[in-house]
């Protein structure tokens, strides 16, 4: 692809040759024929020795970048334009329309021609499914389950019973939706299963990741909202809202009826338990443990700093007697604050 038909696509402007593009590779391993891009300005020494054929970078470097006699796309997020530049030379692939005569497909199902179905999926009965999707081996969908267009399922999905699927939505290999809750009300002596009436509602443009959880709501509905992205391993449990355009990483955890606001992103491993309040544009660092609501959007993290095991143990033990210290600090304070009234 030559430069000039990624800024033409893109938008940005080209400084240099109109080189042809074969890759898109980081700086370090780029060569001649290949594209790569610099975001972070404390990098910029790497620009003596890039061997890269073109370069994406702000308008602030262009001068200095020029400098190296490589072409440029200049653009204001050069992340972003890389990210733009991926999907460009890697789209997601097309269906080829069809039911594969291995696939078992349940009565009252409609499957739009245009969608693809692949051997060993199961489809349940009054399913709905729309344009373009594309079902992997192995995918299993509940009865009156419902799915828009553009939808990718890849393999192992599982989809229980009355969910419902957005556009554009992208679900990776042993994801569940749509599970039962934890709902569970003790009976004397061994717990009742309550119900899980819900379903799970996913909007459009969402990314779920591979063996990630959202389970059903209990009576009202699970959701997720437009444009979220869930990265692998993540527990969603019931009647969880998560905002639009909100993004969290592997192995976090969500517990029941919890809101998580728009726009917000979530670290790593972090738990947030239920029925709590998190507000828009809040960041949840990884590791940490969510208590309570937070009304006040900022940057929120509680995670113990690293040490090596010695240290661990002594800062442990200086914490099991914090209480008597600030006991102590008080009674200092009082004492000293009385001597001073006395020498006045």
């Amino acid at each position: 692809m030559k430069l000039s038909s990624i800024v033409a696509a893109l938008g940005g402007e080209l400084r240099g040759a109109d080189l042809d593009i074969s890759r898109l590779l980081p700086m370090d391993e780029a060569g001649a024929s290949d594209i790569t891009f610099l975001a972070n300005p404390k990098y910029r020494s790497q620009l003596t020795t890039a061997t890269a054929g073109a370069i994406i970078i702000k308008p602030a470097l262009a001068e200095e970048a020029t400098k190296v006699g490589r072409s440029l796309i200049l653009t204001a997020d050069p992340y972003l334009y890389f990210a733009k530049v991926a999907r460009l030379f890697y789209p997601l692939p097309a269906p080829v329309p069809g039911i594969h005569a291995q696939a078992v497909v349940g009565d009252g199902s409609v499957i739009a021609a245009s969608s693809e179905v692949r051997e060993f999926v199961s489809i349940g009965r009054d399913v709905s499914i729309g344009e373009r999707c594309i079902l992997h081996p192995g995918v299993v969908i509940g009865n009156g389950v419902q799915i828009a267009d553009d939808v990718v399922l890849y393999p192992n999905v599982s989809i229980y019973h009355g969910c419902r699927i957005g556009s554009r939505v992208l679900v990776h290999s042993g994801a569940v939706i749509g599970a039962d809750g934890f709902g569970l009300a003790w009976n004397s002596d061994r717990w009742f299963k309550i119900p899980q009436t819900g379903v799970v509602v996913i909007s459009d443009d969402v990314e779920i990741g591979a063996n990630t959880t959202i389970d059903r709501g209990a009576l009202s509905d699970t959701l997720i909202g437009e444009g979220a992205k869930l990265d692998n391993q993540i527990q969603i449990a019931h009647n969880v809202e998560v905002g639009a355009h909100t993004a969290m990483a592997g192995c976090a955890a969500v517990a029941g009826s919890t809101k998580i606001g728009a726009r917000c992103t979530i670290g790593g491993a972090a738990r947030i338990i239920g029925h709590l309040d998190i507000a828009d544009g809040t960041h949840v660092g990884a590791g940490t443990l969510i208590s309570k609501s937070i009304r006040k959007a900022d940057a929120y993290t509680a995670v113990y700093p690293m040490a090596t095991h010695k240290e661990w143990l002594a800062n442990a033990a200086h914490l099991r007697h914090l209480g008597e210290l600030v006991t102590r600090v008080k009674q200092l304070e009082k004492a000293l604050q009385t001597a001073q009234e006395n020498k006045d």
